[in-house]
């Protein structure tokens, strides 16, 4: 059994992280400082905007008039896919009671929280899809109040296709903002008078920096990085459509890694001749940026067996993992790490971005082998609540406190103490041996 590199990485995500850090670290010292100035300072240099950063509804009504209404009705269908999931999401998790000895009941109560700050991400490319997976998700899982951010397109306000997707979606409050400053703005409740709970969205290394500085200040859904695609394929694949799912997802960025594990040595040659073809073709922005992050973070990798080839991809813990092989029921019932699986080469990640209704918001850096996705979840909190008779008291403080004087924790034995004094009348308990130190 051998694993072999036929293509390997020359850069990792990890590569940039120094310089965004130090960006990120004086803006978030500005903003927290200088407050609404200092935002709109930013706002102003970086993104040339000037204008109003709370959209108004005539504002926004006047942005997504000239919309076309095929382009609408094409959003409203994915969000409605995405809100749909949403929702099958929120109903397979309950508020439950149980009386887990008598007397004594417990119980779950999911929670969601009051104010989620969704970010928009228009670039080099308008992210019109993470709107509504952002927004969509949140609004189904009943969070009061969404407040969407997204910055300015090429300073003319917020893109109006991304800008409708916000308002099918459901969006409370939108900021036209962008980038580390919007980030910061959502967390202080700039603008709004309202602090997020939670921030979610993609964006660019500045604002996943951004996040994961904030993060305690306020909860976000993943420690996210540049995309990523694998595709695992057998001898049984198309190499042209691997090619092509592999090159889809490398125009992200130019430092997208782009995968390919397989067990077939002709298919290995062929994708990795394909792939510069077809990067050639692409336009200009997506060119420059595909054919550096598969230079760059393209990996290729040989395997001699299915079982080797599970073992890689577990350990990449890709974002985005397709499978191109034999025997689909075998790769799902093993795999075990990944961001979402895209099974048969029907399936790929493009149709999962856009609108097939699973959530696009997924983890990257190795973080899919310890967490999932956006979901409902991440806007819920499950809440454990409890009750008891006075007659299952008599049972349980006891045992908590002697387990409590073992634990040398005198003042919670005795809050066991006070309740067995006032509610067993003459009955005798073992309290175990009173703490001395």
């Amino acid at each position: 059994m051998a694993i072999t590199h036929l293509k390997t990485a020359t850069k990792t995500p990890e590569t940039e992280t120094d310089t965004a850090r130090k960006v990120v670290t004086d803006m978030l010292a500005a903003i927290e400082t200088g407050g609404e100035r200092a935002v709109r300072d930013y706002a102003l240099s970086l993104d040339k905007w000037s204008g109003d950063i709370l959209m108004s509804p005539e504002a926004i009504a006047a942005r997504i008039a000239e919309v076309p209404a095929s382009v609408k009705d094409d959003i409203a269908f994915a969000a409605a896919q995405v809100r749909r999931f949403a929702e099958a999401q929120r109903a397979s998790v309950q508020d439950f009671s149980l009386e887990i000895t008598p007397g004594l009941t417990l119980g779950q109560k999911l929670v969601p929280v009051n104010t989620a700050g969704c970010y928009v991400p228009t670039g080099r490319y308008a992210h019109i899809a993470s709107a509504y997976m952002s927004i969509a998700t949140a609004k189904a899982a009943g969070v009061k109040t969404v407040v969407a951010c997204s910055a300015p397109y090429r300073g003319e306000g917020i893109h109006p296709e991304v800008l409708y997707a916000m308002t099918v979606a459901g969006a409370d409050v939108i900021m036209c903002l962008g980038g580390v400053q919007a980030i910061a703005a959502m967390t202080y409740g700039l603008f709004t008078g309202r602090k997020a709970d939670i921030i979610v969205g993609p964006g660019n290394k500045f604002v996943a920096e951004a996040k994961r500085m904030l993060f305690g200040k306020v909860g976000i859904d993943v420690f996210a990085g540049p995309s990523e695609v694998c595709v695992i394929a057998d001898e049984t694949c198309d190499p042209m459509i691997v090619a092509t799912d592999l090159v889809g997802q490398a125009e992200h960025g130019h430092e997208s890694p782009a995968w390919l594990i397989t067990n077939s040595r002709a298919v290995a040659e062929e994708v990795s001749r394909q792939m510069p073809l077809l990067i050639d073709k692409l336009p200009p922005t997506a060119r420059d940026a595909a054919a550096a992050a598969w230079r760059d973070y393209g990996e290729v990798v040989l395997c001699d067996s299915r079982e080797e080839m599970v073992a890689v991809s577990d350990t990449y813990a890709c974002e985005h993992l397709e499978v191109h092989c034999a025997d689909l029921a075998w790769w799902h019932a093993n795999l075990t790490n990944y961001g979402s699986l895209f099974l048969g080469e029907e399936t790929n990640v493009a149709f999962g971005d856009k609108a097939s209704g699973p959530n696009h918001i997924l983890p990257t850096k190795f973080a899919a082998r310890y967490s999932a996705g956006l979901s409902v979840h991440k806007f819920l909190k499950p809440l454990t609540w409890q009750q008891m008779t006075r007659e299952a008291c008599t049972v349980i403080a006891p045992l908590s406190a002697r387990i409590s004087r073992l634990e040398g924790m005198e003042a919670h034995a005795r809050t066991s103490d006070v309740r067995l004094a006032k509610f067993s009348g003459d009955r005798a308990f073992d309290l175990g041996r009173p703490v001395e130190t």
